[in-house]
């Protein structure tokens, strides 16, 4: 009975590592662990994102990376990369994506710390005044006002 157990285990340790190689192979996920932009037009419903990065001012000083991962650490870089790989391969696998592609909330984080990791110069001098506006007491939020920029 134990033997049995622990074969079954086997058989479904090799299946599920198996199938995830697969997965990986197929969806070039070596692609994913460097910082070309192009990797990110693997998946179709990525085309338009990266046309549109393509077009705007920040595809001369930043790839897809810049922007959405975090630079705090290479292990917080790795840990958002390997979640939204997971996401991105599960949604497009199964075709459970929305038409219209939306930031997460962890997502949003990660990139309002990237704007202001290169931009943080601009965003001391202005943040002080923010107060003054409806942003109320919260944090001046860059994307919200260069929601674009990135993705024009």
């Amino acid at each position: 009975m134990r033997r049995a157990l622990i074969v079954s285990l086997v058989v479904l340790l090799g299946v599920v590592a198996g199938s995830g190689a697969f997965t990986f192979v197929y969806a070039e996920g070596a692609s994913y662990l460097r910082d070309d932009a192009e990797a990110c037009g693997n998946c179709h419903v990525m085309d338009e994102q990266l046309r549109a990065w393509g077009r705007g001012s920040h595809r001369v000083a930043a790839v897809c990376n810049d922007c959405h991962a975090p630079h705090d650490s290479l292990f917080a870089k790795l840990a958002v990369k390997a979640l939204n790989g997971f996401n991105h391969s599960w949604a497009f696998t199964t075709g459970s994506y929305p038409e219209v592609l939306r930031i997460t909330p962890l997502n949003r984080r990660v990139t309002e710390s990237a704007c202001r990791h290169c931009h943080g110069a601009v965003v001391s001098v202005i943040e002080p005044h923010a107060a003054g506006t409806d942003s109320g007491s919260e944090e001046l939020a860059c994307i919200r006002c260069h929601e674009e920029v990135g993705h024009p």
